[in-house]
């Protein structure tokens, strides 16, 4: 996938963060949520922040979380065309959802549900990936999502799940690892155990974001500060690989512009660790 060889460090543009995201020293790329681009954005009728970034040479990698891919609905394709427009919009070279379902039986459930691993749901995902994919214009990464239940008579762990999605449809891989902790503190999955298991030479690039503590139950809001043990997971992926880019999430509860930049710079220390 050319053009994204090396993305750096970067963060995910809000609306409610504009002017930080475009003050912000060091950052290398932005995230945008597609179904947050509204009108007809291929005519221009992007927010005025976004194409600031764009004018200044940062890439824009437009990000989904409504294509419902691991669900047993007819995939919709008006919102498969709509990211395919703001992928051509931003000039992004590949966009991304996650492997879940929103939806089912007309309802929508408002989070990202995980896909039970079995292989009759794989064979579902992989169908609606592949129909996914033959109506974009750029490659398609997914993103592991967090959990706080497992499905019943599963087959596969989300490593060896994932692995299989990647061979049989060629996408690329979206790791994110704070939700790679959630499922270690909420369901007791190993994150050494995925990374071993998942083709990292698939992977597109990886989020990063915090949480916080509910008693027995590790919440991943993207609200609050990125623990050094979410850190530490990402520690674990770049002595393995070295990512294309890694991305810190904020959806809520936005700190100072500062603590902003102390939590980007605690990422691109883990990162260039590794480096040669």
């Amino acid at each position: 996938m050319a053009g994204i060889t090396d993305l750096g460090v970067g963060i995910g543009w809000r609306s409610e963060i504009d002017l930080t995201v475009e003050r912000l020293p060091g950052v290398d790329f932005v995230e945008v949520v597609a179904e947050n681009l509204h009108g007809d954005v291929q005519r221009g009728h992007l927010p005025e922040s976004v194409t600031l970034l764009l004018e200044r040479g940062i890439p824009v990698l437009p990000h989904a979380v409504s294509l419902s891919l691991g669900g047993a609905d007819p995939v919709d394709l008006t919102r498969v065309e709509h990211l395919g427009k703001v992928a051509e919009a931003v000039g992004a070279p590949m966009v991304s959802d996650h492997v879940c379902f929103v939806r089912a039986g007309g309802l929508d459930s408002g989070h990202l549900m995980p896909v039970p691993r079995t292989k009759d749901a794989l064979d579902v995902l992989v169908a609606n990936v592949k129909l996914a994919q033959q109506n974009l214009p750029v490659p398609l990464a997914l993103e592991n999502v967090a959990a706080l239940l497992e499905w019943p008579d599963g087959e596969l762990s989300e490593g060896q799940f994932l692995a299989e999605l990647v061979e049989r449809t060629d996408c690329w891989l979206l790791v994110d690892v704070a939700n790679l902790y959630a499922n270690a503190r909420n369901i007791g999955t190993n994150p050494e155990r995925f990374l071993d298991e998942i083709p990292l030479e698939r992977l597109a690039y990886v989020h990063v974001a915090g949480g916080v503590d509910h008693g027995d139950v590790y919440h991943d809001t993207h609200a609050h500060a990125v623990l050094p043990e979410v850190l530490g997971v990402l520690d674990e992926l770049c002595s393995r690989v070295c990512p294309p880019g890694v991305l810190l999430e904020r959806d809520d509860n936005y700190p100072s512009d500062s603590e902003i930049a102390s939590e980007l710079a605690a990422i691109r220390a883990v990162v260039d660790a590794h480096r040669g």
